[in-house]
This record gives C-alpha cells, structure tokens and sequence, in this order.
C-alpha cells in the first residue's frame, strides 16, 4: 500500500509526457487511423495510435517492473 502514490505520481507524469510529445509528434494522424467526414459529421477512430500507444506503454511499464 505505501508505493500507490509512488505509482499514481508516475502514471500522471507519463501522461503528461505523452501529451506533451503529441504536441510535436503528429501522433493522432497516423496511417491506418480510420477517418470518415459526412456533410455535417466527423468519426475518427485511431486503430494505429491505439496500437503504437499501447506497445509503447507496455515497453515503458516492463522496464519499471524489472528495475524494482
């Protein structure tokens, strides 16, 4: 029980380096994101974004596992 503040302080700053990162990366328009424009509607579903986020989260969260 003492490391989840250790744990919540680390998920907010990956979440803000992710989002900072976004900013500069163009992240959010990959190929294979699905984006569909009707006359007065937009979907977006980012399939790629979504898979290369969730690698890149794993990566980052086995590294910290197998340090402790």
């Amino acid at each position: 029980m003492m490391n989840l503040p250790k744990t919540i302080m680390l998920i907010g700053v990956i979440f803000i380096v992710v989002g900072f990162l976004m900013q500069f990366i163009k992240l959010g328009r990959l190929p294979g994101d699905i984006v569909i424009k009707k006359e007065n509607a937009t979907f977006y579903f980012p399939i790629m974004t979504s898979i290369i986020l969730s690698v890149v989260l794993s990566l980052i969260f086995y590294i910290i596992g197998r340090f402790r």
